[in-house]
């Protein structure tokens, strides 16, 4: 039934033993019966949970829909996983699927291709996770669901360099001025590569020698001041010399994409001082491939704040400058290493009287390497 309500048309019908009344919001009485036809359809949808089945998308589509619908309640270091995740590994194995075809099958030998290429078990499992999120958002998970399994993590504390490490790793960072700057920050500050990467030079004053973090992973992390030490100042100082035309608004480390920045004269149009640096990966592979290393960036951080812990600072003069906000990250981070359990092992030595001619104390030997092969062979004597 249609009636008028001043210039508004209104319908009004019996469904499900309830009486219907609603304003068709128009004018027209045409439009306002084909309003009160598409109203009784909804409701007989509703009523019987029949729905109208489309086919599912091709993951590559769905896939780049589901990250913008993420994208405003991700971090954004988090967006930059997903997305590497996205455009690297899963858009090129599964782009052409249906998502209805991707099975239990596709999936493990995604797992088996990707453990031959050498993934880590955490990259790996961040890559399964996006996966299943999108997959999750079209309701096609439950078929994999309990099939496909996660990889073991094992837990790895990092690793700290040393110092022979530490000098062919700088060595061989020469060639690259950016990455030689970065690499001295990191290994001078405890700074994780996000903190660096986004550093403008408004936070640096050089002046006092200080640096301030902008944005952290923690919030113990963020607004934290650092002292520069000599390296970490002379290595700033030298890097705004290349770029002598920077604002306090610009990053440290600006987008440079093609511009070829580690060359003496970089191609000044490419780079966009507003925006920073996405990555240095390839001169950070090919360095470590110089340098003869298989590590991480992050295991710069470990090495500084390992140096600091041999050095004898206190735990909370660790925390302020790594950030950490609990003992249990500091002990994750810090590694003393052989040289430095030795050289203590060997200062509280005393002479022994059951080894005459050995002294470990101050001025005597400091390890077995400095001892003569014959005071070792007499010295085997007296403990046998």
């Amino acid at each position: 039934m249609l009636y008028k309500r001043g210039k508004i048309w209104w319908f009004k019908f019996r469904f499900a033993g309830r009486v219907i009344r609603e304003p068709a919001k128009i004018g027209s009485k045409t439009l306002a019966a084909d309003g009160e036809r598409q109203r009784r359809r909804q409701l007989e949808r509703n009523w019987n949970r029949v729905t109208k089945r489309t086919l599912p998308p091709l993951f590559d589509r769905a896939a780049r829909a589901w990250l913008d619908g993420e994208r405003p309640h991700l971090a954004e270091r988090t967006q930059d996983i997903y997305r590497v995740a996205l455009e690297c590994q899963l858009v090129p194995a599964f782009g052409s699927f249906l998502l209805c075809d991707l099975d239990t099958e596709a999936v493990k030998a995604y797992q088996a291709k990707r453990k031959t290429e050498g993934a880590s078990a955490r990259t790996l499992n961040k890559e399964l996770q996006v996966l299943r999120q999108v997959l999750k958002r079209h309701k096609l998970l439950a078929d994999l669901q309990g099939e496909v399994k996660f990889e073991w993590e094992t837990e790895s504390p990092g690793k700290a360099l040393t110092q022979e490490e530490e000098s062919s790793l700088l060595e061989a960072c020469k060639s690259n001025p950016l990455l030689h700057t970065v690499v001295t920050l990191a290994l001078n500050t405890a700074l994780r590569k996000n903190e660096i990467r986004l550093l403008p030079w408004s936070q640096i004053d050089l002046s006092k020698r200080i640096l301030t973090v902008v944005r952290s992973k923690t919030e113990g992390g963020t607004g934290r001041e650092i002292p520069l030490n000599p390296p970490a100042y002379a290595a700033l100082i030298k890097w705004a010399g290349r770029v002598p035309e920077s604002k306090p608004e610009h990053y440290i480390f600006p987008a440079c994409e093609a511009a070829g920045i580690e060359r003496e004269h970089p191609d000044k149009e490419r780079i966009d001082p507003s925006r920073p640096i996405k990555a240095w990966r390839t001169a950070w592979r090919a360095a470590l491939e110089r340098a003869g290393l298989r590590i991480r960036f992050h295991d710069l951080r470990h090495t500084c704040i390992t140096k600091l812990a041999e050095g004898q600072a206190s735990e909370q003069t660790i925390m302020a400058i790594a950030g950490h906000l609990s003992r249990r990250m500091l002990e994750h981070y810090s590694h003393i290493r052989m040289a430095a359990k030795r050289a203590a092992l060997d200062a509280i030595a005393q002479p022994s009287p059951a080894l005459p001619g050995i002294n470990f104390g101050v001025g005597g030997a400091q390890n077995w390497a400095q001892i003569e092969p014959d005071e070792i062979g007499e010295t085997a004597k007296l403990l046998n």
